[in-house]
């Protein structure tokens, strides 16, 4: 039976996937890639093969998909039509702030998962719905190891002077920093 790892990356507004499986005795490939975008608007589900070929395009129902747990409610549903019975052996999350404790990728525990809500006052808009679709998945697959890799693990190298803020010393030592965010698209292309 071949593995399958997925990759999700839920805004507020889209929720992006790859698939990506693993034959027997092969390397990992990218099988399939997508989104669900305009949730609580328009819905429009769409997803392509590892080689770019359209694999499915259609409106979704707006009643039926209103918000991140009931777009990941829909893309599941279309994993389990494609890949019904498949052995997923991990989800991969991009999660925007790590804050100044994660630095580079992380197995989500509960204790991980409690020290990043706690950073939702720095990421208001993205971070609940990073830390929403992490528990969806909890839910669903509960056994299946969750990783987190943050948009801020890129800037954690920097030069101090680069992580100051121009702030009296107090406030500095208070934990207020400059973090950095896209660090994921910047290691990227640095790559």
């Amino acid at each position: 039976m071949d593995d399958y790892a997925v990759v999700l990356n839920a805004g507020s507004s889209s929720l992006k996937f790859c698939v990506y499986r693993r034959p027997e005795a092969e390397a990992w490939r990218l099988e399939a890639r997508g989104l669900i975008e305009g949730i609580g608007t328009a819905p429009r589900f769409a997803a392509k093969d590892g080689a770019g070929a359209r694999l499915d395009a259609h409106d979704l129902d707006k009643s039926a998909v209103h918000d991140g747990r009931t777009a990941l409610d829909a893309l599941a549903a279309w994993l389990r039509s494609r890949y019904g019975g498949a052995r997923v052996l991990g989800v991969g999350h991009r999660v925007v702030h790590g804050g100044a404790k994660f630095a580079g990728p992380t197995i989500v525990t509960p204790q991980v998962l409690e020290e990043l809500r706690t950073l939702v006052p720095l990421a208001p808009l993205h971070q609940p719905y990073n830390l929403a679709a992490i528990d969806a998945v909890s839910e669903r697959l509960p056994g299946v190891p969750q990783v987190a890799c943050f948009d801020t693990s890129f800037h954690r190298g920097q030069p101090a002077v680069a992580t100051m803020v121009p702030l009296p010393r107090e406030i500095r030592r208070a934990g207020v920093q400059r973090y950095g965010f896209h660090g994921l698209s910047y290691e990227y292309i640095a790559r």
